[in-house]
């Protein structure tokens, strides 16, 4: 895998650990039964940059140091990421992801749904066996609001009517609540302190949130990142450039962009308007001051622990994330 310069400077307070976590993330994803082996091997050559797995790492390397726990929590953060990624597929019955055929496209429904399912019981599987039960009741957790999060926004799609409010409450359950999960699980397997595991925490919910509007801004944009333009208008997703523009609208136009949004957002040029209304009504201006709000307010945190390789790569992650272009 091809990093840049910026990546591998990031990953340096715990390069060796990362080389051990991907042949124990390998062997966790293992299976005997042939057709799931072949699924999960191909999983595994398609993968991200590994943020979460990173995020785990670092924390624990800042809370005190990276022990067997750290790479079991970052085994189950991953294996349940990759099973949500497998799930969303389905559901939004996508065929690409990150520039490769998704595992419906390949091997239908059924068999996706089964390999999500697979990997979510191998992850609880993996904590149990060494009675991680701290990574358990942080990752349930996770899930449980994921599960909220991805439902209150369904039913918000229905309606058109989030405010900016609601949107921050989705994203932060649906998005945030695994970075935050990422950056407990780590501190925790560092230390028994609840106030630094509740601090990470907090630290890795903020990044979360300002990760998704900075993926909300993606959309809106010219940059291949592995996704269709305007999908999250497509599927009727409110967020928060578009939530803005909304507030600041007179009601007439206000009632043109969202007939846009819930009849025409397949039309191309009626997607256009909106996108080009949008941007000159500074909606993603505004969208992206309230990023960087977050990203001031996790580096706050971060700046409670001593000065560290790990805070330092920690802070770099974060504003990776913000910055990428896909």
């Amino acid at each position: 895998m091809i990093m840049s310069n910026a990546l591998q400077t990031i990953q340096a307070p715990i390069a060796d650990e990362l080389s051990y976590f991907e042949k124990y993330f390998r062997s966790a994803m293992r299976s005997d039964a042939v057709l799931l082996d072949k699924i999960t091997r191909y999983l595994l050559k398609r993968k991200g940059k590994q943020l979460r797995p990173m995020l785990v790492l670092l924390s624990a390397r800042l809370c005190g140091g990276i022990t067997p726990s750290t790479y079991r929590g970052a085994a189950l953060v991953e294996l349940l990421h990759t099973a949500t990624l497998v799930h969303d597929d389905v559901v939004d019955d996508s065929d690409e992801r990150r520039g490769f055929f998704s595992i419906n496209a390949l091997w239908k429904n059924k068999i996706s749904v089964l390999v999500g399912d697979f990997l979510l019981s191998r992850g609880l599987l993996l904590s149990l066996e060494h009675d991680d039960f701290l990574h358990l009741k942080i990752v349930s957790t996770a899930v449980k609001l994921m599960a909220e999060g991805e439902l209150l926004q369904m039913e918000k799609a229905r309606l058109l009517n989030i405010d900016e409010a609601v949107y921050l409450d989705i994203i932060r359950q649906k998005t945030a609540s695994l970075f935050a999960s990422c950056c407990e699980c780590g501190a925790a397997s560092a230390t028994e302190d609840e106030e630094e595991r509740a601090r990470m925490r907090l630290f890795g919910e903020k990044m979360g949130i300002a990760f998704q509007i900075k993926d909300d801004l993606l959309d809106y944009g010219v940059t291949d990142i592995g996704k269709p333009r305007a999908i999250d208008i497509k599927e009727k997703k409110m967020t928060l450039p578009l939530i803005h523009v909304l507030n600041k609208s007179s009601w007439r136009e206000r009632r043109k962009l969202v007939n846009i949004v819930k009849n025409h957002n397949t039309d191309p040029k009626k997607v256009e308007y909106l996108i080009q209304y949008i941007t000159d009504n500074d909606g993603l201006e505004y969208a992206k001051t309230v990023m960087q709000q977050y990203i001031d307010e996790a580096a706050g945190i971060l700046e409670t622990f001593p000065e560290s390789p790990a805070r330092t790569s920690l802070c770099e992650l974060m504003r990776y994330a913000i910055e990428r272009e896909k």
